[in-house]
This record gives structure tokens, sequence and C-alpha cells, in this order.
């Protein structure tokens, strides 16, 4: 199957430009992990949706990098 080498070229140059893309999220990924760890510290407690507002902005931020990502490779 010749086809699929050229598939896994495309997502193989898609993963190596991904890095890249998700540097614009360092705000949101910061925002959410300090939310995690405040929750996890002792004393805190992680309940579901507690973070979900962080959580939300970074998967936000991702969708948006990953589809600036180029399809066909570098």
């Amino acid at each position: 199957m010749s086809g699929n080498g050229a598939v896994w070229g495309r997502v193989r140059g898609r993963l190596r430009a991904f890095p890249e893309r998700l540097a614009v999220c360092r705000a949101e990924a910061a925002a959410y992990g300090r939310c995690v760890q405040a929750s996890t510290a002792p004393g805190g407690r992680l309940t579901k949706d507690l973070c979900a507002q962080e959580f939300e902005a970074l998967r936000n931020c991702f969708a948006f990098a990953a589809k600036k990502t180029p399809r066909g490779g570098l």
C-alpha cells in the first residue's frame, strides 16, 4: 500500500509542527495547571468541573492551534 506511506508522512509532518503551534497556548496551559495544582494541594480537593473554565480555554486554544497546523506537512 504505497498510499499508506504518504498518509504517515503527512501525519509526521503535522506532529512535528504541532509543538510550535501549541506554544501559543502557554497562558491557558499555565492557568489550567495552577487550578489543578491548587485543587490537589494538601487540603485541596479536585472535583468534577472545578477547573472547567480553564480546561475549556485550553481546549479551545488547542483546537485553534490544530486548525492552523498545515495539512501538507512542513
